[in-house]
C-alpha cells in the first residue's frame, strides 16, 4: 500500500466534524480523533498510514471467520445481483431467509425452532421483550411485564436493551425504564464476599433471583435475561451450576429465560450455541448477532421455542396481525452472508479449532498472571479478560486517573496489537482462525505492554510495587 492511497488527515477531520461514534470519549475525541482503519486480512487490520495491527478483539467480538473472506463477499454480491431486497412483511419470504431460518433451528438447542430477524443484538433483545409481553397477553397474564437482569450484564444500546443492561456506567446522563427492569447481583466469583466459597456464592445468587421474583410478584415478572458469559461487563464466567439453577427458578415461577448469545454464539466458545453445549441449559429464547455473519453485514436473530411460538401464532382477535417487524427483517443479502458464514465454520471445523487453540490461548494469557498488576485472567476459549489491580491480595483497584486499561491498550497499539480497554480491565476476543503462532505473538506483545504500563504508573507515582 502506498502512502498516497488514503489522505489520513482529511479522513480524520471529516470524521471529527461529522461522525458521532458509539461510546465516544468526548473529553479526548476532538483533540485525538480516530484511528482510520482502512484495510484488513486474516486476523489483521491496517490503518490509512499503512500500519498493520493484530486485531485482538475481532472487530467487536464478531469477526469470527477472519477478514478478507472472498466467499462471503461473493455470496453477498451474487444475492444482490439475483435479488437485493424484498419485504418479508406478511406472507412474503426470500430463499436465503427461509434457508437460514431452517439452519438456525437445526443448530439451536431443544425445540428453539422459530426465528425472528432484526439488524443486531440490541434489536434482538428488544424483540425478545415485545414477544414475551405479547406471549403473556395471549395467555391472559397481562401483568407479567417486568424484567430481571444482572448488574454488569450487557444487552444493547437501544432504549429497552440499555434499560436491561446492568452496566451502570453506561447509564450516566441517559434515561432508562427503571420500573420495568430490576437488577440482581453480578455473578462474579472473583469479587464474591470474602470467606465465601464459590458454591456458597452460587447458592446466594440463585436465592437472590428467587427472592427478587417473589418480591416483585411472580404474576408480574415476565423475563430473566442472562448472557452465558457476561461480555462487556468484564467477561464474567458464573459459578458452576449457576445457569442450570437459575433456569429452574424461572421455570418454577413461569418466567421466560432469555439466553443472550450475541457474543457467545457461532464458535467463540467452541460451539454454535453455548447455552446447552457449554452450560447445559435449553432456554426459552436465544438472541444472537455478531458472529452470525462474522460482522460482514448487520444481522441479528431472536430464536423462540415451540412453546412460545404456539401461543403467539394464534390470532389475538379477528383481523389482528402480529404487528412487530422491520423493513430489513430477514434481509436476503444479510441472510446469504450468514448462510455462507455458517458453511465456512462447518467446513473448516472452526468450533473444533477453537476448542483446541482456544485452550492454548487461555493458557498463554493466564501465564500473564505472574505480572504484579494482573489480578485475574478469566474467560473461556476466545473470550478472555484481564482484570488489573493495585494489590493482588486485597484486589484493590488502581486509581481511576491511572486509566490502566487504556494505557495497556495504547502500549499494545504502538506495538501492533489492538486490545479493548474496559476501565481497569482489558478484553480479548480475536478472530477464531487465530493460530498458535499468532497466539504467541499476541501474548508476547501484551506482556511487553503491561510491563511498560507498570513502569509508567510507578514513575508517575500512581502505583507502588
Amino acid at each position: 500500500m502506498t502512502e498516497q492511497k488514503y489522505d489520513t488527515q482529511d479522513l480524520r477531520q471529516k470524521d471529527k466534524d461529522h461522525y458521532i461514534h458509539p461510546w465516544t470519549d468526548f473529553s479526548t475525541f476532538h483533540e485525538e480523533g480516530s484511528l482510520v482503519v482502512a484495510e484488513s486480512d486474516n486476523i489483521y487490520v491496517t490503518d490509512s498510514d499503512g500500519n498493520r495491527y493484530l486485531d485482538g478483539i475481532g472487530g467487536l467480538w464478531c469477526v469470527n471467520i477472519g477478514y478478507g473472506r472472498t466467499e462471503i463477499a461473493e455470496a453477498m454480491a451474487e444475492q444482490a445481483k439475483e435479488m437485493c431486497y424484498y419485504s418479508c412483511f406478511g406472507h412474503h419470504t426470500t430463499p436465503p431467509a427461509a434457508e437460514l431460518s431452517a439452519k438456525l433451528a437445526q443448530l439451536a438447542p431443544g425445540n428453539l425452532n422459530h426465528v425472528f430477524y432484526g439488524c443486531g443484538g440490541s434489536v434482538a433483545n428488544d424483540t425478545a421483550v415485545r414477544i414475551a409481553h405479547f406471549y403473556f397477553n395471549q395467555l391472559g397474564k397481562k401483568n407479567k411485564k417486568k424484567i430481571i437482569s444482572r448488574i454488569d450484564g450487557y444487552h444493547g444500546s437501544t432504549y429497552m436493551a440499555m434499560s436491561i443492561t446492568g452496566v451502570k456506567f453506561d447509564h450516566i446522563g441517559f434515561d432508562i425504564h427503571e420500573d420495568l427492569v430490576h437488577n440482581i447481583s453480578c455473578p462474579n466469583p472473583y469479587r464474591r464476599p470474602q470467606g465465601m466459597t464459590e458454591a456458597e456464592f452460587c447458592d446466594q445468587l440463585v436465592q437472590e433471583l428467587e427472592d427478587k421474583i417473589v418480591e416483585l410478584g411472580p404474576d408480574n415478572v415476565a423475563l430473566f435475561f442472562a448472557e452465558p458469559i457476561l461480555g462487556a461487563g468484564g467477561v464474567i464466567v458464573p459459578p458452576e451450576g449457576y445457569h442450570r439453577r437459575t433456569l429452574e427458578v424461572c421455570r418454577k415461577y413461569d418466567v421466560l429465560y432469555v439466553s443472550d448469545e450475541v457474543v457467545t454464539a457461532f464458535g467463540r466458545l467452541g460451539h454454535f450455541f453455548a447455552s446447552e453445549d457449554e452450560f447445559g441449559i435449553v432456554p426459552d429464547m436465544i438472541t444472537c448477532a455478531k458472529g452470525l455473519t462474522s460482522g460482514y453485514v448487520p444481522l441479528g436473530a431472536t430464536i423462540l421455542s415451540d412453546k412460545i411460538y404456539d401461543v403467539i401464532s394464534v390470532p389475538q382477535e379477528e383481523g389482528a396481525l402480529f404487528t412487530h417487524g422491520f423493513t430489513y427483517s430477514g434481509h436476503p443479502v444479510s441472510c446469504a452472508a450468514a448462510l455462507k458464514n455458517i458453511e465456512i465454520i462447518e467446513q473448516e471445523n472452526l468450533c473444533e479449532h477453537v476448542q483446541d487453540v482456544g485452550d492454548y490461548f487461555e493458557q498463554k494469557i493466564r501465564e500473564l498472571s505472574d505480572l504484579p498488576i494482573v489480578g485475574q485472567v478469566r474467560g473461556r476459549k476466545f473470550m478472555i479478560c484481564l482484570e488489573n489491580v493495585a494489590n493482588k491480595e486485597t484486589k484493590e483497584l488502581l486509581p481511576a486517573e491511572a486509566k490502566v486499561g487504556n494505557r495497556i491498550a495504547d502500549h499494545c497499539q504502538a506495538r501492533g496489537l489492538i486490545v479493548r480497554p474496559l476501565a481497569h480491565m482489558n478484553v480479548l476476543s480475536p478472530p477464531l482462525i487465530m493460530s498458535r503462532d499468532q497466539v504467541d505473538t499476541l501474548a508476547s506483545i501484551l506482556r511487553e505492554s503491561i510491563v511498560a504500563t507498570m513502569a509508567d504508573l510507578k514513575e508517575e507515582g500512581l502505583w507502588t510495587p
